[in-house]
């Protein structure tokens, strides 16, 4: 049995500019950070020579050919693996719809143990690479490049995306103590509301190609290196303004990013002391992400009452094999 272990993540700023549409005109950053929440990936030898994938329906079926989820019968193919393999998962986190890249994170984390499975290693810009060639160019997903390289490093970094499809990742450098209180002035609420990113990613995709929205997003990009040059800096309060900034920007990319509902959420935070935050992921629901000074979360929590806080600490690990036992005869 092998098991992989990959963290979800969640962005601060620069959403948006990870995909094709923008970056292979402009380049793309984005500024996030892995959290302690996981998802596992659990690969066993199947008896057989058949596949048995559980997620939240079970495939049992006589080979990769026949598997009908596209990113595990897309990984299959590219790993080479045909038949005699057991594949199940467990997420922390509800599985989609989150805004937390959990689906990024599953294909990380299945390659990651379906090479293991074969004796092969892989290295985080290997997995960062291979997941967005899954999901984007052989699944067809609408989606950009930051969730699988999040996953794939894990830590706290400036993602920049290049006009010519190269990625580069490098770690925020910040004093312990100011790390910590960054951390700790951080809110993240469960709306309780799930949603289709692809639908909304779509609709941001035809924003992206529209010159219209370039100044919006060029400002968002420019964002994510103020709030790292302030982060590095020490002035930690300011990084409240910036996602509001931010929030605000990304706002106008797309319709249904935002509705009455999280906006009047997002005005209650920010009455009871929140200076910013955000809806991670695409937007329409999933977690609200808030920055607020310590003192005031209590305050935030009570006006936002009909939402569940979840606790989370930053992941300095990207996606690893916690389990190996190869089975060897």
């Amino acid at each position: 049995m092998i098991i992989s272990q990959t963290p979800l993540r969640m962005s601060f700023a620069g959403g948006g500019s990870d995909m094709a549409s923008y970056y292979r005109r402009h380049g793309g950053a984005v500024l996030s950070t892995a959290i302690d929440k996981f998802v596992f990936v659990n690969v066993n030898k199947k008896f057989d020579a058949g596949v048995r994938v559980a997620y939240s329906r079970t495939e049992e079926v006589a080979s990769a050919a026949d598997v009908q989820h596209p990113l595990v019968k897309a990984t299959l193919d590219e790993i080479g693996i045909s038949g005699g393999v057991e594949i199940t998962t467990i997420a922390d986190i509800p599985s989609s719809g989150t805004g937390l890249g959990s689906s990024s994170s599953f294909t990380v984390g299945l390659i990651n143990a379906l090479s293991a499975f074969r004796g092969q290693y892989r290295s985080s810009g290997d997995l960062g690479r291979l997941s967005s060639e899954i999901e984007i160019e052989r699944c067809g997903a609408p989606i950009g490049k930051q969730d699988q390289y999040a996953a794939a490093y894990g830590g706290f970094n400036l993602i920049e995306f290049k006009p010519d499809d190269t990625v580069v990742v490098s770690p925020v450098i910040m004093e312990r103590d100011k790390l910590e209180k960054f951390q700790s002035n951080l809110l993240m609420l469960y709306t309780g509301r799930t949603r289709s990113a692809s639908e909304l990613l779509v609709r941001q995709d035809a924003a992206m190609r529209q010159m219209s929205k370039d100044e919006a997003m060029g400002r968002m990009v420019e964002l994510c290196y103020v709030m790292r040059g302030e982060l590095m800096a020490g002035n930690i309060d300011v990084a409240g303004d910036i996602l509001h900034e931010s929030w605000m920007l990304k706002k106008t990319l797309a319709e249904g990013i935002s509705d009455a509902a999280i906006d009047s959420w997002y005005g209650a935070a920010r009455a009871a002391g929140a200076t910013g935050g955000k809806i991670l992921g695409a937007g329409a629901g999933g977690f609200l992400l808030l920055y607020a000074p310590r003192e005031r979360h209590e305050a935030v929590r009570q006006a936002l009452g009909e939402l569940r806080a979840i606790p989370f600490r930053f992941e300095p690990s990207g996606s690893r094999i916690v389990y190996y036992n190869p089975g060897l005869e």
